[in-house]
């Protein structure tokens, strides 16, 4: 039995498989070294897991997160977990396990559209290329931050219709200031930017929030997707954000003349696959 866990900024999924399949399943809060110390993962583990992945047998941990692309954030969520489940444990990035879920050993192009926003050429084992994410303050084009930054930038400057402004502070309860106060002084203000471009989708008719996810959307295509060989090779997504906007995604692909095969919204069940067609399990 293994210990196969996938985490983007907002959330982590865990799963106990054994070659009968899924042992126990859970959802707990997202785990990124970028903004956690060692200890704050330590502690996110032992308060918000059940117990039954405590107590279980299994050999290894598989684990593929956001901000785990360095030897440096590796380490320390390594350190976090092997201290908690005293178990030797893996860790990837969520790059890495998106694409392994996508096209298990076949290569292609790999895309993420969640809370923030990645790419990549996978060869079938490892990463070849990757156009630099830059988070959500610089990039991240086509992500829940990315949408939410440009929406809430909007309402703040009075540049977004009043009538959507308007229902997006009743839903919420916030003011300006709270929504400023958040974002230049909490922890993950991406994860809240995120959280608020969720109310875009509620949407779909209005022509301003048609333009604003279009162009986001856009924008991940010309700078992140055009920078492949992407003619050559499969390109699938995976995400929230991407599985919310499907339909728009594949008429921006058509524009292109680009073509997307598969788009899917969590990528846990490819990487269950992945290892029992590896012979983990």
């Amino acid at each position: 039995m293994i210990l196969i866990a996938e985490s983007g900024s907002t959330k982590t999924e865990w799963c106990l498989v054994d070659r009968m399949g899924i042992v126990a399943h859970f959802l707990s809060d997202g785990i990124n070294p970028f903004f956690q110390t060692r200890k704050e993962i330590s502690r996110l583990i032992r308060i918000q897991l059940p117990q039954i992945f405590f107590r279980a047998k299994f050999n290894a941990i598989y684990f593929y997160g956001a901000g785990c692309s360095s030897l440096e954030k590796k380490g320390i969520v390594k350190a976090s977990f092997e201290a908690q489940f005293k178990t030797p444990t893996v860790i990837e990035s969520d790059l890495l396990g998106s694409a392994r879920a996508l096209f298990q050993n076949k290569a292609g192009i790999a895309c993420i559209l969640g809370t923030g926003s990645n790419s990549c050429f996978y060869d079938g084992t490892d990463i070849i290329k990757n156009i630099k994410p830059l988070g959500y303050i610089l990039g991240d084009e086509g992500s829940g931050a990315s949408m939410g930054k440009a929406f809430v930038s909007d309402c703040l400057k009075g540049l977004a219709p009043p009538e959507l402004e308007k229902l997006f502070y009743e839903k919420y309860k916030v003011t300006p200031d709270e929504i400023i106060d958040y974002v230049y002084t909490k922890p993950f203000p991406n994860r809240l930017l995120s959280v608020m471009s969720y109310f875009l989708y509620d949407y779909p008719d209005n022509p301003y929030v048609q333009n604003l996810v279009y162009h986001n959307l856009r924008s991940f295509f010309e700078r992140n997707i055009l920078q492949y060989d992407y003619t050559r090779y499969p390109i699938r997504f995976v995400g929230t954000v991407a599985n919310m906007y499907a339909g728009i995604i594949r008429e921006i692909a058509g524009e292109l003349d680009i073509h997307i095969d598969t788009i899917i919204e969590n990528p846990i069940k490819g990487l269950i696959e992945y290892y029992k067609n590896e012979g983990y399990l």
